[in-house]
């Protein structure tokens, strides 16, 4: 083999193995969210009345307040991949979650059947809300750091921050299949809990394993 054709092969080999981070991410959150969804079919299982529940809006709400977080929690994980990236301007994207949920409990607020606010925030599952959404949140973490790991963040410990901040909110979005509780209060309490758990978790593993 020449010297041309030699290169050339390395070349293509190094191009082959440099996936960038967001495609890394995408394949490991194709393994790592089937096992979530599994994990909450065989344990805990979808709420009987889901369908019927799709008709109120804040049953919705929960969907969208997860997804809210999750998603742009993505996107600056791939962004803190890079190495010298900084959060700057992009921490304002995780304030579109919060958002939704202060709007959804200001007009909860103006509901007059509303229930007792205790009521509201112990719910039905208070019990076992935050550690199910934090149980099932590991799979994902576990797979977005093994991905997050093919970057070069300059500050670990906050991307694997935010990677667990991705992780409870793709966690929370099974749960919240699950959960018959729809009030916002309850949302702002538990699952809140659940994601600061996680994303606490993701910065301790992050910053020993995502380090270069």
């Amino acid at each position: 083999m020449d010297t041309d054709r030699l290169i050339q092969t390395l070349a293509a080999d190094h191009d082959h193995r440099a996936r960038p981070v967001s495609t890394q991410l995408a394949m490991a959150l194709l393994v790592a969210l089937p096992v979530a969804a599994a994990m909450l079919l065989v344990t805990l299982g979808i709420r009987p009345d889901f369908m019927s529940a799709m008709r109120n809006p804040f049953f919705d709400t929960k969907f969208l307040v997860t997804l809210a977080l999750a998603i742009p929690a993505i996107v600056i994980s791939v962004h803190l991949s890079k190495p010298e990236a900084s959060l700057g301007r992009w921490v304002w994207l995780l304030l579109l979650s919060p958002f939704i949920l202060i709007i959804a409990l200001i007009v909860e607020m103006t509901m007059p059947q509303r229930a007792p606010m205790m009521v509201r925030i112990i719910g039905k599952n208070s019990s076992v809300c935050s550690a199910a959404i934090t149980l099932l949140s590991l799979p994902i973490l576990g797979g977005a750091m093994i991905a997050l790991r093919h970057g070069a963040p300059s500050r670990p410990a906050v991307a694997g921050a935010l990677a667990g901040l991705m992780s409870a909110g793709l966690g929370a979005t099974f749960y919240a299949a699950h959960c018959a509780d729809d009030s916002p209060l309850f949302v702002a309490t538990w699952y809140t809990l659940a994601a600061l758990v996680v994303a606490a978790l993701g910065a301790a593993v992050g910053s020993k394993v995502l380090r270069y």
